[in-house]
């Protein structure tokens, strides 16, 4: 163990001018390469005089576009560690740590950092670790291990147990239980805050006097820590909407009671989500537009025939993360027509819309290894690297999973291979989300089929009672050999951390979602499922959550059309008893 935090040493002097990273609309950063190992104590520690100037510890394992952006929003400027000695010359410290206890640990002691961090903490300089920033301040974790962490805080990181039907990740809005009186809390109490987690710290008599609030899901966990001006949380404030950029400005700006966030019931538990999706095509115009299709067709009706427009991507995000959204996916369906890394105004779209929306981001969409004309290839890895870079919390992969989960059940083989596994792996499973995009085949007997079936709420056309969900790939044109209960449970075998699941019967039509389908498979996996396609009116969205295991619920043209505000259905979920994030 280290031993406890010291007051710093007053400063040497002023801090040679360092790289500023100043803000840039919409522009792309790029994680920088770190210089070699060098001994910390041979280093000098000096303080910025910049005062509006952060320090951030990006090892470029993910996005950390989000915590640039609320850190800048708040009126800061950000300057990036690119030695140990940048670390033990910070004001402030941010560490957003994301990816794998392992990889991290394993890139801070190559470039020295990890000593530097340990010393900057012995000091007491100010630090906020964010996420996996926590996780690594504490001995050990189990994870791909065991692997020794920083040895800040005593105890071993563990994973959530899923043997007795506990989903995990720990993905959505949780409640804290506030341990100590701290500032950076203050005024979060009766929140939800955005974790997204398959590994936590448990508390014990060890680390007691470091918790600051834990939180329950299946058990309790440490949600944040705090010792005098060492700082951390397991949670996303990034993410986490005006609650979250409260706690930054509380953070960054100590003197600072950070702006009063409004709240409705008292948050208490893991709430249910509500997620505005957007269509994104390019228009017959070549302009990038939300559209929305009526059983995956977006093309109008009328004698036109034109890409139904209904609105502005980034326009359209903003006001759905103004109004309550939870979360926003952005599906770009033009993905399997273009190379992905050429999709510049996507990227683009995912850029602007991160310095708005201060909740989860997913993109989904044309994720898949490509090799261009000139005959070099990229693999999905590199493309889903330039959707996080660009401002995504979470990939959506579609037709790849399906050839993949297909593959893996014939052979019974993880070739690692696929950009379903290759992701995961890197990113971790919970940055993952497979979409899965099956039609409904009704059957008069469950012997008629090889594949998992159901005994329907409504018969089909011919009377007939059960049915399977076929799968599909391309945007629903192509019928594959499989069905949706077993794309889902091969998936989350091979690392998809969520499901998205699409009806294509139902897409479009306002009748609500197809509820057999959803408590089908919400049952048969571990991993949070998505409820989408169907909603027609906020009874549909207490309807999934009352029938099925779905954690999220999902809708865009209801949205898009302003028939449904998204505040009336979570209004309407709370007057059903359903527990949900109010802003």
């Amino acid at each position: 163990m280290l031993p406890p935090p010291q007051p710093p040493p007053q400063p040497q002097g002023a801090m040679a001018t360092g790289a500023a990273n100043h803000a840039v609309p919409c522009s792309a950063g790029r994680p920088t390469k770190r210089n070699q190992r060098r001994n910390p104590a041979s280093l000098s520690v000096r303080a910025s005089s910049d005062a509006n100037t952060v320090t951030l510890l990006d090892y470029g394992a993910g996005n950390v576009r989000s915590v640039r952006n609320a850190i800048r929003h708040l009126g800061f400027n950000i300057r990036d560690v690119r030695s140990p000695e940048d670390i033990l010359s910070a004001d402030r410290l941010v560490f957003p740590g994301v990816g794998a206890f392992g990889s991290a640990m394993d890139v801070l002691t190559r470039t020295g950092m990890a000593d530097a961090l340990r010393e900057y903490i012995r000091r007491d300089r100010p630090f906020l670790g964010i996420c996996l920033g926590l996780q690594l301040l504490f001995d050990s974790s189990e994870e791909n291990g065991p692997v020794s962490g920083l040895g800040v805080i005593p105890g071993v990181v563990r994973r959530f147990d899923s043997s007795e039907g506990l989903i995990v990740p720990h993905i959505g809005w949780n409640a804290l239980q506030i341990n100590k009186d701290t500032q950076l809390l203050q005024g979060v109490d009766g929140h939800h805050v955005y974790f997204v987690h398959s590994y936590y710290a448990p508390p014990s008599d060890a680390n007691r006097d470091w918790i600051s609030s834990t939180c329950n899901y299946g058990q309790s966990f440490i949600s944040s820590i705090s010792m005098g001006n060492i700082q951390a949380v397991q949670f996303h404030p990034e993410k986490s909407g005006a609650t979250g950029l409260s706690i930054f400005e509380k953070f960054l700006s100590p003197n600072s009671s950070g702006a009063k966030v409004p709240s409705h019931k008292k948050a208490s538990k893991l709430a249910k989500r509500v997620i505005a999706c957007l269509d994104v095509r390019s228009n017959d115009n070549g302009d990038l537009v939300v559209t929305k299709g009526d059983q995956y067709d977006v093309r109008d009706h009328s004698s036109s025939k034109e890409v139904r427009n209904l609105g502005k991507p980034v326009e359209l995000a903003s006001q759905y993360y103004i109004d309550g959204a939870d979360e926003v996916s952005f599906l770009n369906i033009t993905g399997f027509r273009a190379f992905p890394l050429g999709d510049l105004p996507m990227l683009e779209v995912l850029r602007c819309a991160s310095e708005k929306v201060f909740v989860p981001l997913t993109v989904g969409g044309g994720i898949r290894d490509f090799t261009d004309a000139s005959g070099r290839y990229y693999s999905s890895l590199e493309v889903a690297s330039e959707y996080f870079r660009s401002g995504a919390d979470k990939i959506s992969i579609g037709s790849d999973a399906v050839f993949a989960a297909e593959a893996y059940l014939q052979s019974g083989v993880k070739t690692g291979k696929s950009s379903l596994e290759q992701i995961s792996r890197v990113y971790g499973n919970q940055a993952v989300v497979v979409s899965i995009d099956p039609r409904r085949v009704y059957v008069k007997s469950p012997d008629e089929v090889q594949f998992k079936t159901v005994k329907v709420s409504n018969k089909g056309p011919l009377g007939e009672e059960y049915a399977w969900y076929q799968c599909t790939v391309s945007g629903g044109r192509d019928s594959r050999p499989i069905g949706a209960y077993e794309l889902a449970q091969a998936v989350e075998e091979l690392g998809a951390g969520e499901i998205l699941l699409n009806c294509i019967d139902c897409d479009g039509q306002g009748c609500g979602f197809d509820i057999d389908l959803i408590k089908m498979v919400s049952d048969a996996v571990t991993i949070p499922v998505i409820a989408s396609s169907g909603a027609g009116s906020v009874e549909h969205f207490s309807e999934v959550f009352e029938k099925t295991n779905a954690s999220a619920a999902l809708a865009a043209g209801i949205f898009h059309r302003k028939e449904v505000p998204i505040l009336s259905v979570k209004e309407h979920l709370e007057d059903a008893g359903v527990e949900v994030r109010m802003q």
